[in-house]
């Protein structure tokens, strides 16, 4: 037995070990007519200094009244780090990226014209992605930071909004008049808190929660002459509120679904990326 026992397989002191692989479908419902939905593979790593990396790949497909997209989305990395305990808290460091697999120019395919970003299944940016969390069994309190870094983004739906007057259905030509500064859109620096309480049962817990994101810093278009300008209205508060139930199959296996909805936005969006509520089912397997 143990030690003891015969024919044991020899693996050394691996330097990094998988902890977790999580499984999720992801919809969301926009502010026009599309709805979006991604299955993500999240897988979790640990190494041998304590540090947990996180590697997530989605592959989205989206359905609306200017067409269908699909593909591989925007990869995400981190790595975590547990820095302190403080009374019953231990409070964690995050330092991640999100890596672009696209520029962000899918194209409606009848008539070849580049669709709106909330179209595309890539947000074409390099982003930094900054973040620190205090928790203990009831309570969350986290804080983030999203820097965009190196901007490929080449969307170019509504340079020329003429391309766009053989559609007739309502937020058709118009909207492309409206939406044209999410041309080559450089977005701004986000900053993120998420406050929730977890209440937790054998194997069953809920939690509720809201998740403030702030802009900081405008978004910027091109101008008439192709300079780029710092768009009015595109920061301020973009507000939700969460709710979530989770379900434990045994120490290995466990199920979560979570709901977000809308309560208020920035004034202005020119990409059309807001989303009016979210739903996001995962299957998560411990090794």
């Amino acid at each position: 037995m143990g030690a003891m026992r015969p024919d044991q397989n020899f693996n050394g002191n691996p330097i990094i070990r998988l902890r977790s692989v999580s499984f999720n479908f992801y919809e969301g419902q926009s502010n026009n007519s599309a709805i979006i939905r991604a299955g993500i593979v999240d897988l979790s790593f640990e190494t041998k200094s304590e540090v947990n990396l996180q590697f997530k790949v989605p592959y989205m497909w989206i359905n609306g009244n200017f067409g269908k997209t699909s593909g591989i989305g925007d990869i995400s990395l981190s790595a975590t780090k547990e820095i302190a305990d403080i009374s019953d808290y231990k409070l964690l460091a995050t330092m991640g990226a999100k890596i672009p697999t696209g520029h962000s120019d899918l194209k409606q395919q009848s008539h070849d014209v580049v669709l709106p970003m909330y179209y595309q299944v890539s947000l074409g940016t390099y982003d930094l992605v900054l973040g620190s969390s205090l928790i203990n069994r009831e309570w969350l309190f986290s804080v983030g930071y999203q820097q965009p870094i190196i901007h490929q983004n080449e969307n170019s739906f509504g340079a020329d909004p003429v391309e766009w007057g053989w559609y007739p259905g309502p937020g058709g030509f118009d909207y492309v008049q409206k939406h044209d500064e999410a041309v080559d859109l450089r977005r701004g620096a986000d900053i993120m808190i998420r406050i929730e309480r977890n209440f937790r049962l054998s194997r069953l817990n809920f939690n509720f929660g809201i998740l403030p994101i702030y802009r900081i810093t405008k978004d910027q278009g091109k101008d008439e002459t192709g300079e780029y300008q710092k768009l009015p209205g595109t920061t301020g508060l973009a507000l939700s509120a969460l709710a979530g139930v989770g379900y434990r199959f045994n120490i290995f296996s466990s199920l979560k679904l979570i709901y977000g909805q809308k309560i208020t936005d920035r004034d202005y969006n020119p990409d059309g990326l807001t989303r009016k509520h979210v739903l996001n089912l995962s299957y998560n397997y411990n090794f």
